[in-house]
């Protein structure tokens, strides 16, 4: 993909009277070795009158000799030339062995050839200073040159100089400025200095403005830019151009023009010329004339306003015909940094993917939805995956209501925490207490300790559990993590508890297991993940607690606002007051959740807000054999990991409930002062 760019150079310069001109010079016409394709070029001179031939000098250099037979009033120059601006790889060279580490030594015919890109000058004090600043320890050519460079361009200031001439190293580092022909000669010298052949480089550099900023450096310049450039150039790998200006490797906008031992030789314009006042003026400037569809910029403006009238039109005649389209899209992102790495490939996770994943959310969360609910779950588990990939969402409501108002109360991961197992619990607690519900019954939940030391005792006699060498790298990942944090480690809690759809209550109640303890099922997911849901009591198909999703089709009433339901974990009297005033709402949710949860094909009695006397208690302990419908089989776990609090949600019939067990949670996490 590329981009065709028209540049257009006029250099002008108007005398106070009739002069003779001596024979001119004109060093702008693109060198033969340009790396950046030239489409077109033409050169117009005035006066009109002249005789003009094209020349190469020694090094290849184009350049257009010009005899003015009459005397005239002015000299102008007018340059247009059309470059395709594609994108390449100014690291795409090959170096000979010899070359590959620095110091480097040429052969003799090689430095007979390159005898003028050689030539020292004698150094002087603030050069010979600098020079001998530099490392000269065995390292790779290429990082050598660029930290040569980048040192350079850090240690000489920019700025743009109207006189004529070049200042010399001397100069340059004393002033520790100088414009790009100043630093591009220090940069010779330096290089000459160090056994490196170098030439002085002058030309024009096209800087086009980006599609998109950039994420992680400077974004270039705000419009598209051209100007008359200085760098320099290497042998050896072909001329490889060095730009001490911006630090950089010459890429597809150093367009050379004159490359000479000298920077005398390289001047745009040379020639004799009668005594005169001259009045000079310059302009440049690069326009688009064409460009490639590419990822950044797929279509034209003029196209994207087609696309949208089309679609405008499609959707017209969609509502007309009564049809209804939903759309799904998979953007697949890949590392900057790090695109050949495996999580970037072929791997499901590693050590960068969640924690960049988590901050272009946080960023289009921002920008979305800043008061919405922060959601890591379960994403797409793929064939020959050990683990599910992680899917992070951001819900919000379409009636601009918050889910969760203070964003200081969402943890981050990519900075981590304090939270721990104890926090976990006391979190727990807390929300039980919220809920009205009795916090005695959390509950903490462990690693499996008998199926770890089978694991053990089935490993060979000669590895260690912290080395076990199991073919598995993800076992063997796990069985480490399991025996150096201790079989007798709290992972973290667990708050049973449901919407009773008789009562519209939650209700919390004990989980009867054969274990004294809450062991999860063995393995390295997040806790919720891992509860042991099926060693709760047996329940006949009639008497289990099934959830059924209400009907999506159904009418349902508009979400209770957020302050109304965040009021009923205040303290106090505003907490009654708002129980009161939320009394009606309260009751269609009920009413809706008894309607969902329906699951024997008969109404349930009772009303919201009485007990049903014939229930069982969720604290009775069921009898063999006999159907216990009444356990609260659904939970909320708390779990710390590696300093931040996750809260797993349990299931609920209606969105009613879920909005009140996030407010819950909100209100928890601000009393305890803990995201």
């Amino acid at each position: 993909m590329s981009i065709h760019v028209a540049l257009h150079h006029v250099t002008r310069y108007d005398y106070d009277r009739p002069i003779n001109l001596g024979p001119q010079i004109i060093r702008l016409r693109p060198a033969p070795h340009s790396r950046t394709r030239i489409l077109s070029y033409s050169m117009r001179i005035k006066p009109e009158t002249h005789f003009i031939n094209w020349q190469q000098d020694p090094q290849s250099n184009y350049q257009a000799r010009l005899v003015f037979p009459e005397k005239t009033t002015c000299f102008h120059i007018e340059v247009d030339l059309v470059a395709e601006m594609a994108v390449h790889n100014p690291f795409d060279f090959f170096l000979e062995p010899r070359a590959e580490h620095f110091p480097i030594s040429y052969e003799e015919w090689q430095s007979e050839e390159l005898a003028p890109f050689r030539k020292k000058m004698e150094p002087t004090p603030l050069f010979a200073e600098y020079l001998a600043a530099v490392p000269r320890d065995k390292v790779r050519t290429i990082d050598f040159l660029v930290d040569l460079n980048r040192n350079l361009q850090q240690h000489i200031g920019y700025l743009i100089r109207m006189e004529p001439g070049v200042q010399t190293p001397e100069e340059s580092l004393e002033k520790r400025s100088g414009s790009c022909r100043d630093s591009a000669w220090l940069l010779v010298q330096l290089l000459r200095h160090l056994g490196f052949a170098a030439r002085f480089v002058s030309g024009y550099l096209i800087q086009l403005a980006p599609d998109v900023k950039s994420l992680d450096g400077p974004s270039g310049p705000e419009k598209d830019f051209t100007d008359l450039h200085a760098w320099c150039e290497m042998p050896g790998a072909g001329w490889i151009g060095l730009d001490p200006t911006s630090g950089l490797l010459a890429g597809e906008g150093h367009i050379p023009i004159a490359c000479t031992p000298e920077p005398g030789s390289a001047a745009p314009v040379s020639g004799a010329l009668d005594e005169c006042e001259v009045e000079f003026g310059h302009e440049m400037s690069v326009t688009r004339i064409w460009e490639a569809p590419r990822v950044t910029k797929p279509y034209t403006d003029e196209q994207w306003r087609e696309i949208e009238a089309l679609g405008h039109l499609v959707d017209g005649e969609l509502r007309t015909m009564d049809v209804r389209l939903t759309q799904g899209g998979e953007p697949t992102f890949v590392s900057v940094d790090d695109p050949d790495g495996a999580e970037w490939n072929t791997d499901a996770m590693g050590p960068t993917k969640k924690l960049l994943s988590a901050e272009l959310y946080h960023r289009m969360r921002s920008k979305y939805a800043q008061k919405g609910l922060v959601h890591f779950g379960q994403g797409k588990w793929y064939p020959g995956e050990q683990l599910p990939r992680w899917s992070l969402n951001c819900f919000w409501r379409r009636d601009g209501q918050p889910i969760w108002l203070n964003s200081d109360l969402i943890a981050d991961e990519r900075v981590g925490g304090i939270a721990n197992e104890e926090i976990a619990g006391r979190f727990l607690r807390g929300v039980a207490e919220r809920l009205d519900l009795d916090s005695r019954y959390v509950f903490p939940g462990y690693e499996d300790v008998f199926y770890y030391l089978w694991r053990e005792r089935r490993l060979p006699v000669n590895v260690d559990p912290f080395d076990s060498r199991v073919d598995d790298p993800l076992e063997r990942e796990r069985l480490m993590k399991v025996f150096t944090q201790g079989l007798d480690k709290t992972i973290g809690h667990v708050l049973p508890i449901t919407r009773n759809t008789a009562t519209g209550r939650w209700q919390t109640g004990p989980w009867f297991l054969r274990s004294e303890r809450c062991y999860l099922v063995p393995g390295d997911s997040a806790m919720g993940y891992r509860l042991p849901l099926d060693s709760q009591p047996w329940a006949t198909q009639g008497d289990y607690p099934w959830i059924h999703q209400p009907d999506p089709f159904d009418r349902f009433a508009e979400l209770p606002a957020h302050a109304d339901i965040r009021r009923q974990f205040m303290p106090g009297s505003l907490r009654d007051a708002a129980a009161r005033e939320g009394a009606s709402q309260s009751s269609a949710r009920a009413a809706r959740a008894r309607l969902a949860g329906r699951h024997d094909g008969s109404e349930i009695t009772g009303h919201p807000g009485e007990l049903n006397p014939d229930a069982l208690s969720t604290s009775t302990s069921p009898s063999f054999k006999q159907s216990a419908g009444w356990i609260t089989r659904t939970a909320m776990c708390a779990e710390a990991r590696n300093g931040v609090l996750y809260i797993f949600m349990p299931p609920t019939v209606c969105l009613e409930d879920y909005l009140e067990l996030v407010a819950a949670i909100e209100a928890t996490a601000e009393a305890m002062h803990q995201p």
